[in-house]
């Protein structure tokens, strides 16, 4: 499987692209034209900078406006085309990208769209070169890739081929399945580009919102099936026009970009058999059972404050670590670590960070394939000491610098607890507040980063992604996606934040970085849950009377319900499927919260309508700005 990159899908000098696109492990690159001549070497200097990072030049992107031009444009465009040759014969690329014409003056016609192509292909072959024909979908008069195919099948000559990609043949809502009449050989290219579903003028949509393979919403899945059936066993490049991404770090976007293809192609060797394209072999995408624990890197007097607030919703402390400062506290299923030591990872996590959750740990059904196929798709493995008696339990770096550990059934990583923990039971327990397991993790990060984000989760695990969301903050709003297992075991949400000005971008801010930002407890009884909790000394997020009227106005209500949840401050909402119930801690450190949720019937939903409330309450009690910590 050979990986390529447009040098236009990253941000950065030509130099600093190489690098990053090297260091990502793809194996060329698309060399377009103002990246060339911005650079301030000569074609040869290019050609060997690219070879001294280990990589080949795919595809040189030089031409467009040349099928169907009048004279004397048609003869300058050979004239054109022929200075290209002679340069990529220094660059030392024999593969040249050919946009079908956009020109008011073009002239239609697959017969004389064909012969000029037949003319180019004789002279390309006499550089050695060959030339690819790509169907823009706002072309002239060749915007499918059926009628592209149809050209190069009458041009009839050897140097000449065609150019596929997915984002002209999707937009465009061309079946991809017909593809697969193109014979593999006359196929010298494919560019691969997702894309969220948007409404808007083609050309536009193209240079702006472009993405990843599994970012959006396209079935790039279909395309490339289609194209894996006709035998094509040549690169896979990535072409992506995205403002976002020519502003953000070209080694994240480059590591998106090569996890990206390899998650496409993994899914494509699974659906389609018999392709000729060699894919890493790899685990299935892994089931996650739910959230084994959490942990918190804190310092001392944080360690107590947060065990009182956890003693509050019911947890007791159940055991404390056979050899470093690290207590354990449980309730049900809920197991969360709180960890003061001196060095490690924890410790490092809370230099950067502050009071922070530094490390996830997910059940799985297998904790070595996991890491096996998390490995496969470009994340780091993560290893640190283990001291005596403890377990050595498989783990990878997440995004957002956290650290996810992966706990199975089938060795003794299912008794952690009981080898690296002795019970402790020194403690007067709280009432059980009938907390469950973990409904979901919040995890708060710049905007920018919300695609790589959902890349890691579903290319990794067996997920889905729901539609994004705009939650209302007083301040601006946040976009929420959130990425769920099948059955509902393991649910995340991503909460991307655009300023600093809204609670989650104070606490990004606050944060140093991307971090967990609240965990839904779950209930069965969320008023029963309210009531243990009142005599555990819990004090909930006092919610705006305001809230209860509307929420009346909105839903009808029976007045002793509605009366109710204002008693307990429990916000409410329902959809088609069911109810959900919502109860919030008070904000522990720069922002961080707990929630407690209840879902009855088929409810799938956040409860993102009432987010701006809770927002609302939650700023209410921040410290004021300006005002020091201590």
């Amino acid at each position: 499987m050979k990986t390529s990159i447009a040098t236009v899908s990253i941000s950065g000098d030509l130099p600093e692209k190489l690098a990053a696109i090297a260091a990502a492990g793809f194996d060329g690159v698309e060399i377009f034209e103002n990246d060339f001549l911005t650079f301030d070497g000569s074609p040869s200097d290019v050609g060997r900078m690219v070879r001294d990072h280990g990589l080949e030049i795919s595809l040189f992107q030089p031409f467009r406006d040349f099928e169907g031009m009048p004279e004397p444009q048609r003869s300058r465009a050979f004239d054109r085309a022929e200075r290209k040759f002679d340069l990529m014969g220094e660059l030392g690329a024999n593969l040249m990208l050919v946009c079908s014409s956009v020109s008011p003056i073009a002239l239609g016609g697959i017969d004389r769209a064909a012969a000029d192509f037949r003319e180019l292909g004789e002279r390309a072959r006499r550089h050695d070169i060959r030339v690819g024909y790509e169907a823009l979908a706002w072309g002239r008069h060749i915007n499918d890739h059926r009628d592209a195919w149809e050209v190069v099948r009458r041009a009839d000559h050897a140097n000449v081929g065609i150019i596929l990609d997915s984002f002209h043949t999707l937009a465009r809502q061309v079946d991809p399945d017909t593809i697969r009449s193109i014979p593999g050989d006359r196929i010298f290219f494919v560019q691969l580009a997702d894309a969220p579903r948007i409404d808007m003028d083609l050309l536009y949509w193209s240079r702006h919102f472009r993405n990843m393979p599994g970012e959006g919403d396209l079935d790039v899945l279909g395309f490339m099936r289609a194209v894996a059936a006709t035998g094509y066993s040549g690169p896979l490049s990535l072409e992506i026009f995205n403002d976002q991404f020519r502003g953000g770090s070209p080694k994240s976007i480059s590591i998106d970009g090569h996890r990206s293809l390899v998650y496409l192609m993994d899914r494509v060797r699974r659906s389609e058999p018999g392709i000729k394209i060699a894919v890493p072999d790899m685990p299935e995408r892994v089931a996650v059972d739910g959230v084994e624990f959490m942990e918190f890197a804190v310092d001392e007097e944080e360690a107590k404050e947060l065990g009182a607030m956890l003693h509050t919703l019911g947890f007791a402390r159940a055991g404390r670590h056979i050899s470093k400062d690290v207590e354990l506290w449980r309730q049900g299923g809920i197991n969360i670590v709180i960890n003061t030591e001196r060095q490690g990872f924890a410790r490092s996590s809370y230099v950067v960070h502050g009071a922070s959750v530094c490390d996830v740990g997910l059940k799985v059904a297998d904790a070595e394939a996991t890491v096996r196929r998390a490995r496969a798709l470009g994340a780091e493995p993560f290893e640190q000491p283990v001291g005596p008696g403890e377990l050595k339990i498989p783990a990878i770096h997440g995004v957002g610098g956290g650290i996810m550990h992966f706990i199975d059934a089938k060795s003794d990583l299912a008794r952690v607890w009981e080898i690296e923990f002795r019970p402790a039971t020194d403690e007067a327990k709280p009432r059980d507040a009938g907390l469950t397991r973990i409904d979901h993790v919040a995890q708060t990060m710049d905007y920018k980063e919300m695609l790589t984000w959902l890349l890691f989760y579903t290319s990794i695990f067996a997920t889905r992604k729901m539609p994004m969301v705009d939650v209302v903050d007083p301040a601006g709003l946040i976009r929420s996606q959130a990425i769920e297992s099948h059955d509902g075991g393991f649910r995340v949400t991503l909460n991307g934040a655009e300023n600093r000005r809204t609670l989650a971008g104070h606490f990004l801010a606050e944060s140093f970085g991307s971090a967990v930002q609240h965990l839904a407890f779950e209930t069965g009884d969320i008023f029963a849950t309210a009531e243990a909790l009142l005599e555990n000394g819990f004090h909930p997020l006092v919610i705006s009377p305001n809230y209860y009227d509307d929420l009346d106005a909105r839903f009808g209500l029976d007045g002793a319900f509605l009366d109710r949840l204002k008693t307990c401050s429990i916000l409410y909402d329902r959809d088609n499927g069911g109810e959900y119930f919502q109860l919030y801690s008070p904000s522990y450190g720069e922002g961080f919260f707990f929630e407690i949720v209840e879902r009855r019937g088929g409810y799938r939903g956040y409860g993102a309508a009432n987010a701006q409330f809770r927002i609302a309450a939650q700023k209410r009690h921040m410290r004021p700005t300006g005002m020091p910590k201590f």
